[in-house]
């Protein structure tokens, strides 16, 4: 207990000091075309030299690239807010629009002479009375602004714009140059970018509706995509041909290397190489370009790469284990030569030195090689450590509390982890901007905080726990597109895509039980045992083994139990016995654990020979019920007890040894827990200081005692997909898989 008040004065002492230490006052701009260092100054009040201060990168006079992230000193105490994100939703314009908008900009702009008043009829559509009037879509809302945010409904009067008839200019886009594409299922934008041959990048373009911060890609959404010449992507032959001109020194060898051809096929192509002895220089000879039907072309299939700057044949062979023939075969656009940006495709069951993630390859990044001390990242910590409600000369009283009140333990063990992740990460020469804050578990207060925050100049909010703050805190975080890590379980209506939901979901924790299990699933007799809060759980593990049973859990009011004779009758002698328990009712997996440990191990007489019975105990969901101190973990060793979790043990290590010499105490598992969030979220930002943007292509991380693998969810944030598979073995917890 001593160590525990020593730790929690300890961060008392560094939530003053760090509360106190910041008077300078930041935001971040994302740079936009055409803008310049004077324009971006005289923005935010600010002098150009003040900007360059903050931002080494760039040098005065110089030009900026779009989308460098400046970081803008405040001026006079009050920071200028970036202009505000219009949101990810996917756009619903139609396809015939986008082909309007790039014909629009295509041409100089035009000025209407006059206007005409329309009255919307029945079923009447935008796009068809922009074709009556021989006008955009965009151009009609233009001068219907209400357009935009409604629908076009029958009786509306709209306002149609009329144009001085000018001499079609030759330079405009012909929209026979594109064409609707209709997304199938399980494709991706990366496998439909290979379809087209262009870079996901150029689709982006084509396609402004599509969110910039996620992947996603929903069935049926219509994108727009530039045709292939002479042909439409659906109606292509399977057989096309290409002109080659055999260059000096030339042969059958290296051409079957180069285009994945047989000789003896070159050879029944091109009947003038045997009339003239072979190969020659300058022979213009036919060779087969196989392209696959594109209906093939998705995630049941292959698996795609997007090709990064700088690489070259050697990298990608020795990453993906193939040989350049084999890589030219599949991808037929490689022959024009390796270009960055492009999208090559890959059986979908090769395996190579690379992580796959929703089908797409991600580069493995070594974040403690990959650091930028240039980066200087700033973080909120936003925990209820409740100091209101404390006497800190009354000692007694600071250590019942710390002992009985959860969210101060919880928020005592995160923050002591997350100091000695600052230290850790300012040890690698990287400087990290702290705020600390505590938000005394209470949404007011949450709030005065946040009103007195420039929230654009953070780079995330780690917090709250309560999750009436933490959606308020994401709802205006949300605005400067600040990403907000969620350190606990975190079960609400939250919806924002700025949320990062560390903690594994109990969906995604099963998954991987019953994954672990049809893994090392041979012949063994499954049983399973749920009370009526799981029975969904139950029905979901009888669907994946065929030939499972399940054991009827008798509830009533005061008793809950089981019939062992029913059991023993469940159970077989010939096989092992794995037997799933799925309950947080502590008094029901103590009579289970009990009963199961009796009968593991048990002689049987069979056929006057002895026998054991063998049984393994599971569970998809280890809740806090089965750490009840009335169940025994020596029986829980003896059954070989097995489940899935979001954390391992951790007993030594770097960490470990840092926090003992910090506080002089060994770490529970919330310290633990808040060092590993802490560090992934800074060597992330130190790596390049937008997580949101980092998170695309960043694969599983692991640290002490966690690990991370964020994917995006279509309509809400960021969720934690990595998880362990945890066993008891003689007295020990070991990670099984």
């Amino acid at each position: 207990m001593k160590n525990l008040i020593r730790l929690f004065f300890t961060v008392c002492l560094f939530l003053f000091f760090s509360g106190k230490a910041f008077g300078q006052k930041f935001t971040t701009h994302a740079v936009k075309k055409n803008e310049t260092l004077y324009s971006i100054a005289k923005q935010y009040g600010v002098s150009q030299d003040d900007i360059l201060k903050y931002n080494k990168e760039i040098k005065k006079g110089g030009s900026l690239n779009v989308n460098t992230i400046l970081v803008i000193p405040s001026a006079n105490g009050a920071v200028a807010k970036p202009e505000q994100q219009t949101g990810n939703n996917v756009s619903g314009e139609s396809v015939e629009g986008l082909i309007g908008k790039i014909m629009n900009d295509s041409v100089v702009k035009k000025e209407p002479i006059g206007f005409v008043e329309y009255k919307v009829k029945k079923k009447e559509t935008l796009y068809g009375i922009a074709k009556k009037f021989d006008v955009t879509e965009e151009e009609i809302k233009k001068y219907n602004k209400e357009l935009y945010a409604t629908q076009l409904k029958k009786k509306m009067v709209i306002r149609i714009p009329k144009y001085r008839k000018t001499e079609e200019d030759q330079n405009v886009v012909d929209p026979d140059d594109y064409e609707k594409y209709v997304v199938a299922p399980k494709e991706t934008r990366w496998s439909i970018a290979h379809k087209y041959g262009i870079t996901v990048d150029s689709m982006l373009v084509l396609n402004p509706g599509l969110s910039k911060t996620t992947n996603y890609l929903q069935e049926g959404y219509e994108l727009l995509m530039p045709k292939i010449p002479g042909s439409s992507v659906k109606n292509q032959e399977t057989q096309l041909y290409r002109s080659y001109t055999v260059p000096a020194k030339m042969n059958f060898y290296r051409l079957e290397q180069q285009f994945g051809v047989k000789a003896d096929e070159i050879v029944r192509l091109n009947p003038e190489i045997t009339e003239r002895g072979g190969l020659k220089e300058g022979m213009v000879i036919r060779l087969p370009e196989t392209k696959l039907d594109p209906g093939v072309i998705n995630t049941d299939n292959y698996i795609f790469y997007e090709v990064k700057p700088k690489q070259n044949e050697f990298r990608l062979t020795r990453k993906f284990g193939m040989s350049w023939a084999d890589l030219v075969k599949l991808n037929p656009a490689l022959k024009d030569g390796l270009k960055a940006g492009m999208v090559l495709k890959l059986p979908k069951d090769q395996v190579g030195d690379f992580e796959v993630k929703n089908s797409l390859v991600l580069d493995k990044i070594n974040l403690l090689d990959s650091i930028n001390v240039e980066n200087r990242p700033k973080v909120m910590f936003m925990l209820p450590f409740r100091l209101d409600k404390l006497d800190l000369n009354d000692t007694e009283t600071v250590e019942w509390t710390i002992a009985n009140r959860n969210s101060l333990k919880y928020s005592l063990g995160l923050y002591s982890g997350a100091l000695v992740a600052l230290d850790s990460i300012k040890s690698l020469g990287v400087s990290v901007d702290v705020k600390t804050f505590d938000n005394q578990l209470d949404l007011q207060k949450t709030k005065e905080i946040l009103q007195k925050e420039n929230l654009g100049s953070y780079s995330a909010i780690l917090g709250p726990l309560d999750v009436q703050s933490l959606k308020e805190v994401s709802n205006q975080a949300a605005n400067y597109q600040v990403p907000v890590i969620a350190p606990v379980p975190a079960k609400s209506d939250i919806s924002l895509g700025n949320v990062f939901f560390s903690y594994t979901e109990p969906k995604t924790l099963r998954e991987h039980m019953l994954k672990y299990v049809k893994e090392k699933y041979t012949n063994e007799n499954i049983v399973v045992i749920a009370d009526e809060k799981n029975a969904e759980t139950k029905a979901i593990i009888l669907e994946n083994f065929a030939g499972a049973k399940a054991l009827e859990v008798k509830e009533e009011k005061k008793n809950i139990g089981i019939s062992r004779d029913k059991l023993a009758g469940l159970l077989s002698e010939d096989v092992e016995n794995w037997v799933f328990v799925e309950s947080d009712n502590f008094k029901l997996i103590s009579s289970l654990v009990s009963i199961l440990n009796a009968f593991n191990n048990s002689l049987l007489d069979i056929e006057n020979g002895t026998k054991k019975l063998k049984v393994r105990m599971f569970t998809t969901d280890k809740n806090n019920a089965f750490d009840n101190d009335v169940i025994s973990s020596t029986h829980l060793s003896n059954l070989h007890f097995t489940y899935p979790s979001v954390y391992r043990e951790v007993s030594s290590g770097p960490f470990v040894r840092r926090y003992k010499e910090k506080f002089g105490d060994a770490p529970d598992k919330f310290a633990v827990r808040g060092f590993d969030i802490t560090y992934d979220l800074l060597l992330k930002l130190a790596y390049k200081n937008d997580l949101l943007s980092v998170s695309k292509f960043i694969g599983e991380t692991e640290y002490s005692g966690n690990k991370f693998d964020y994917e995006k969810d279509i309509s809400s944030g960021y969720f934690n997909k990595a998880s362990y598979i945890m066993g008891y073995d003689n007295m020990w917890i070991k990670e099984l898989d």
